[in-house]
């Protein structure tokens, strides 16, 4: 990726897991661990594996030749691996008979965008539990402030902001738990040779592949799964979800940044939301980029999710290959929308004055479905329906307050009195349940973890 742009749609740390220098490192990992797992078990000399673990630990190797020579060999594992028996040739022609037993090189790089992922969907649920916290906080110290519900973009009924919030933070607490189980479930070793049997090592082949799993830390899957991509769709379905979930995150806030409503503004700083051409303007940024993010994502989401049936037979031609940059893709732009979002939280501006002020708007026509629910026990519910929908409308026709249309309403006034009205009337009666529930998503986000 190039360009000005660059850093709005990646984390340093996501390219540096995802870096050249990473990717080889990751792959003499699991040759490294591959000979010494078959020397443990007596399949290779010790003294083999001891030069080709030694050779494995050098940090000189050539990635622009090894970039090439990936164009020729038709991916990386490829010309590593002729490098390192080289390295090991040198040192040992013995040795360089033992590396890369039983291994294909689709076992070194799937396996090694496995560790990758490993580090990077820690990075990423570190990330997540540090939004998690500010969305909390943000929660809590609006859990009492009213502010005007929005149905298709109309104003409904009266909510509280740490309603609103509590809802994201609820979908934040599901992403979490989707990324814990990806993490134990997907992240499984690849190690089956040529067609996925293990035919060279035969009787102790999985023996290695149980040991090699524990010595990398990744599942040991019951069977080789070089053409079966269900694992890569989990995370990255996982990467999408969160992503989306993030996305109306930051279209809400867009909403509620427009002048017109103008209730909440991202935080300023020196330079930040500005207008080339107008000076006045304060337009969102870190909310827009948490859009934009959500609107990449299905794409290469779908590409993983399009290609599992397209990996033909015991190996693919093709499909296997179009997965290489999807993984990373996405874990850099989760990883950039989880930045952004936390930059735009952390410094969230709210304006509860405003909130107030838009639920007068409508000069208590929000207020119509609880005036509707007090009437219902006189008039049944739809006399008292219509009764209410018919004021609603002189009401606005007239231009009138709703409470007062009531107030001289013949009908009405015989059952609803000037307490009664006050009281309906009053937003702050008329939440719902909206401070229950966000008591019920804090109290989930302060659960004890479970340990199983």
């Amino acid at each position: 990726m190039s360009g000005l742009s660059h850093l709005i749609f990646t984390h340093p740390q996501i390219d540096e897991l995802f870096s050249a220098d990473a990717q080889v490192r990751g792959m003499l990992t699991f040759e490294s661990t591959l000979a010494k797992t078959q020397a443990g078990l007596g399949i290779i000399p010790v003294a083999a594996a001891t030069v080709i673990a030694a050779v494995c630990s050098e940090l000189n190797w050539n990635l622009e030749e090894l970039a090439q020579q990936t164009l020729l060999a038709g991916n990386p594992a490829i010309p590593l691996v002729k490098a390192l028996t080289r390295r090991v040739n040198q040192q040992d022609a013995e040795a360089a008979k033992y590396v890369h037993l039983g291994a294909t090189s689709q076992d070194v790089l799937d396996t090694t965008l496995m560790l990758q992922l490993q580090a990077a969907l820690s990075f990423i649920n570190n990330q997540l539990l540090d939004l998690q916290n500010t969305l909390a906080e943000l929660t809590a110290k609006h859990r009492d402030t009213v502010m005007i519900g929005r149905t298709l973009l109309q104003q409904a009924r009266p909510i509280t902001f740490g309603y609103k919030v509590a809802a994201w933070l609820d979908t934040l607490l599901r992403a979490e738990q989707r990324l814990l189980q990806v993490q134990r479930e997907a992240l499984a070793l690849q190690f089956g040779g040529a067609v996925g049997t293990l035919a060279t090592l035969g009787a102790q082949g999985p023996a290695v592949a149980r040991q090699l799993a524990a010595a990398l830390q990744l599942a040991a899957p019951v069977l080789p799964w070089h053409s079966q991509r269900d694992r890569l769709v989990d995370v990255a379905a996982a990467l999408g979800i969160l992503s989306g979930s993030l996305g109306k995150l930051g279209h809400d806030l867009i909403s509620l940044m427009q002048t017109e409503v103008g209730e909440v503004a991202e935080g300023a700083a020196a330079g930040k939301g500005g207008s080339s051409a107008m000076p006045h303007k304060r337009n969102p940024v870190s909310a827009t980029f948490l859009v934009a993010v959500a609107g990449r994502t299905p794409g290469l989401v779908s590409t993983l999710l399009s290609g599992l049936s397209q990996h033909e037979h015991e190996r693919a031609a093709g499909a296997w290959h179009a997965e290489w940059e999807v993984l990373p893709e996405l874990l850099r732009l989760t990883a950039a929308a989880l930045a952004h979002a936390h930059d735009l939280l952390s410094t969230l501006e709210v304006d509860t004055a405003r909130m107030r002020r838009n639920l007068d708007l409508t000069q208590g026509l929000i207020y119509a479905e609880d005036v509707t629910a007090a009437l219902t026990p006189h008039l049944g519910k739809a006399e008292a329906q219509q009764l209410v929908e018919q004021a609603c409308q002189q009401a606005l026709h007239d231009r009138m307050p709703l409470r007062d249309l009531l107030h001289q309403h013949p009908e009405a006034s015989r059952f609803l009195s000037d307490e009664s009205l006050r009281e309906l009337f009053d937003p702050r009666r008329a939440t719902g349940l909206s401070q229950h529930f966000t008591d019920e998503v804090l109290a989930r986000f302060h659960a004890p973890v479970p340990t199983t």
